[in-house]
């Protein structure tokens, strides 16, 4: 397993770390982990599945797969061919030519649809050619292919949902359907990689125990990322960087900034990201009379974003693990953050400075005190890199998924002995 060894288990779920004890040495509360696989080929045939490449999610598949594939695996990716844009192909471009397996486009709506029959179709024959050893879906629509398909029977089925299906409201029929439809695949999977353990409890609660392994493997980012960022000499007082899309609450930022004018204090920001509230936003910000203070910018990476205000504001209504979060902490910049999905985990010691989602007063309050004091959020940015560096290594995520993997290539060859 790589020098790899469980931490805290919880519901039979493990968090993979690097080693520092002995294989074999049970976890508290759990079963050890094998000292080596009956089964482990030294190089492996990988394919990741996904729908859009976009986001934190896109980021996350491209890192583990330039991972894997530095480490001799042969890896390909199936990935939707309407979405993604300019910045998705020049990656998809980039990667091309170190995939053994290739990178087959093909659309892939979000929502169910018939046209996923003939997605199916055309995956499978792709599958069936290349015989993979493990079948990585992210998301709900990747991870949905990825564990409907019939062709490569004897690949392991991994999914990590990078909140999927468990971002849809309860109650909601759209929710009920999806969860239901989690249900039904949950047989069908042979490891849940979970990116952080608020979103591992959240699926065991939302859907159902897990019918398989279960890791938690947290998002990591290189050590080139914690170069630190200067803010340019334009740069606004805060930045905001993502999709544009109700989750990530923009709106409520724009109200803030226009409660804030009002009462005497011109806040100015920058907006990175596109998405399908690009135009509400900007429309927003011209009702409420603050369009002159926030400047969208279009899509932009987010170190070179960073740059353009001096600090990160992060309203979100629902996150995951994010990625944004991790590089902002890594290169310095102060973090404004609701305290949603994984972000406390991130946080870890400093998660009482979160603030609750949709509270306008709470992020009024924190960014008129960021600016107010910088020297007290300035000091927590330290701490926060700090933590970054010591918990979320890229490298120490490439090496657990594939000990993940390993892991459950065993299992899979242990139950057909």
């Amino acid at each position: 397993m790589g020098g790899l060894r469980p931490l805290d288990t919880k519901f039979g779920l493990q968090t993979l770390a690097p080693a520092g004890a002995p294989l074999g040495v049970p976890a508290q509360g759990g079963d050890a982990v094998p000292r080596r696989a009956a089964y482990a080929p030294t190089s492996l045939k990988i394919v990741h599945m996904l729908r859009a490449p976009l986001g934190g999610l896109f980021r996350h598949v491209v890192d583990v797969t330039r991972g894997q594939v530095e480490r001799g695996h042969s890896v390909g990716l199936i990935v939707d061919s309407t979405t993604g844009g300019a910045n998705a192909e020049a990656t998809l471009a980039e990667l091309a030519p170190r995939l053994a397996l290739g990178i087959l486009r093909v659309p892939i709506t979000r929502e169910l649809n018939p046209r996923d029959l003939r997605a199916l179709w055309t995956i499978s024959k792709r599958l069936a050619q290349l015989s993979p050893d493990v079948l990585h879906g992210h998301g709900a629509k990747g991870a949905a292919l990825a564990r409907l398909t019939w062709a490569a029977p004897d690949a392991i089925r991994v999914y990590t949902p990078h909140g999927g299906s468990l971002v849809y409201s309860p109650g909601t029929i759209t929710g009920g359907f999806y969860r239901a439809l989690e249900r039904i695949l949950n047989s069908r999977t042979d490891l849940f990689l979970f990116e952080s353990t608020y979103i591992a409890d959240l699926f065991r609660t939302m859907i159902a125990k897990p019918q398989a392994l279960v890791r938690v493997v947290r998002n990591g980012i290189a050590e080139s990322e914690f170069e630190s960022i200067t803010p340019r000499p334009d740069a606004t007082d805060i930045v905001c960087v993502g999709e544009l899309r109700p989750v990530k609450a923009i709106d409520v930022l724009i109200e803030a900034i226009a409660i804030m004018a009002r009462s005497g204090r011109k806040v100015t920001a920058t907006i990175a990201g596109e998405g399908p509230d690009s135009q509400k936003l900007r429309e927003q910000a011209k009702r409420l009379g603050v369009d002159a203070q926030i400047r969208f910018i279009g899509h932009c990476p987010a170190r070179k974003a960073f740059a353009m205000g001096g600090m990160l504001v992060m309203p979100s209504r629902a996150e995951s693990l994010p990625y944004v979060a991790l590089e902002a902490a890594a290169a310095g910049i102060p973090i404004i953050a609701t305290d949603v999905g994984g972000v406390h985990e991130i946080f870890g010691p400093h998660s009482a400075q979160l603030i609750p989602p949709d509270d306008l007063g709470a992020l009024i309050a924190s960014i008129t005190a960021a600016l107010t004091k910088p020297e007290d959020i300035r000091q927590l940015a330290e701490s926060l890199r700090t933590r970054v560096r010591s918990e979320f290594s890229l490298a120490t995520m490439v090496e657990c998924n594939l000990a993940a993997y390993r892991e459950a290539i065993a299992a899979r060859h242990a139950a057909l002995a």
